[in-house]
């Protein structure tokens, strides 16, 4: 079970949790044991389903979250994330993603992850109930008014998330609190709540499932579209993608040549003439400007589309 508060001091009394939507349990679903694995398979498929539905209830809040992060990161702030258990895995995993796939460096988009690396890869469940440790990584990071942190626990009481999204706000920092559950502290502690409630779980409490597929695809949006308003994209070309390895190198081809309107074999050529740099290869040719001043208009402006409508004066 990941994202329970037992900590009275941080969050509420302990027994108050078997009232939490993410604790319920389904009276249905008694026999689960029993059914065929066919009849578990269509059921596990048709709650996931559900969480779409679920989440696009926050969408307001979600567009305001990408509007503030992205404005705080153009200004050079970071993204963080905050959470335990399964929770802060996933934060993790959105963070990690983003560097290659839109070229960021990685110190602007963090995970924090109660109970450190251990936690990755080996359960801790007893760390996420130690508010001082959250408040404490966010203060090691010198948190501050051009950043972003966003505390992730399905339900809303985490003391370790908690503990970090108060500091952080203390702080100055923009906060929002993505959570599973209505009228959360989460919610109650940050400037923006992002309340996707999947309802129980196949599994009672086990809030890896329903919950985490909507934590996945909230965080999912948020980070994508902060890039977008970054200014990341062309279209919808990942045009930063870090071309470190055979699948990326030639993704990056394609991207060039969809972007270009021109053949993989030209793309690839201005991909080396521009030293690997897609937003140049683009410009490039987009322009018929040299590659050096390709590489001064790309670096010059935020978005590749600027760049180019700049290169075509």
């Amino acid at each position: 079970m990941t994202g329970v508060d037992l900590d009275p001091s941080a969050a509420g009394a302990a027994d108050g949790l078997g009232g939490l939507t993410t604790e319920g349990r389904r009276p249905d679903l008694a026999d689960l044991d029993l059914r065929s694995t066919a009849d578990l398979v269509a059921l596990m498929g048709a709650e996931d389903a559900t969480v779409p539905l679920a989440v696009a209830t926050a969408a307001v809040q979600i567009a305001t979250v990408v509007d503030a992060v992205a404005g705080r990161m153009r200004d050079g702030g970071r993204l963080i994330y905050v959470g335990a258990g399964s929770a802060g895995r996933i934060g993790q995993m959105d963070a990690a993603e983003i560097v290659p796939t839109f070229g960021v460096d990685p110190a602007r988009v963090i995970g924090l992850l109660a109970g450190g690396r251990d936690a990755a890869t080996t359960a801790q469940e007893n760390v996420e109930d130690d508010a001082a440790a959250g408040a404490d990584a966010v203060q090691a990071l010198a948190v501050g008014p051009a950043d972003s942190v966003i505390g992730v626990a399905a339900s809303g009481r985490t003391p370790y998330t908690l503990g970090a999204l108060r500091s952080a706000r203390r702080a100055g920092a923009f906060t929002a609190a993505l959570v599973c559950n209505h009228g959360s502290p989460m919610a109650e502690a940050a400037e923006v709540a992002l309340e996707v409630v999947v309802g129980a779980e196949v599994i009672a409490g086990s809030t890896r499932l329903k919950a985490g597929t909507a934590q996945k695809l909230v965080l999912n949006t948020i980070s994508t579209l902060v890039m977008v308003r970054l200014g990341k994209t062309y279209g919808d070309l990942m045009v930063d993608v870090r071309p470190t390895n055979e699948k990326l190198r030639g993704r990056a081809r394609r991207i060039v040549a969809q972007a270009a309107g021109c053949d993989e074999r030209v793309a690839a050529t201005a991909l080396d003439d521009a030293g690997g740099r897609t937003r140049v290869a683009i410009v490039h040719l987009l322009t018929g400007v040299s590659i050096a001043a390709a590489a001064e208009l790309t670096d010059s402006h935020d978005s590749l589309r600027a760049a180019v409508d700049a290169g075509r004066v």
